[in-house]
């Protein structure tokens, strides 16, 4: 699984970062977790507002934060 934080690395985007990670080790689910900052890639995404999620490609939330259960939801629904 690959999962995508696109943000310029600002509280919303670490909070974003900590409840994806938690809920990873909550289900014992491995994944490949990464911090995009770079403002050129983070809109090869084609999203207007940060954070954003992305899990396998596929963007599920931009501009907000979302709640654990709903990344929890997502990462299921990506199994």
């Amino acid at each position: 699984m690959e999962i995508r934080i696109l943000g310029p690395g600002c509280p919303r985007c670490g909070e974003v970062e900590k409840r994806t990670i938690n809920t990873l080790a909550e289900l014992n689910v491995g994944a490949d977790v990464q911090k995009v900052t770079d403002i050129k890639k983070i809109a090869e995404y084609k999203i207007f507002a940060t954070p954003a999620l992305v899990i396998n490609g596929k963007v599920k939330t931009s501009g907000r934060i979302p709640s654990s259960e709903e990344i929890k939801k997502w990462i299921q629904e990506e199994m």
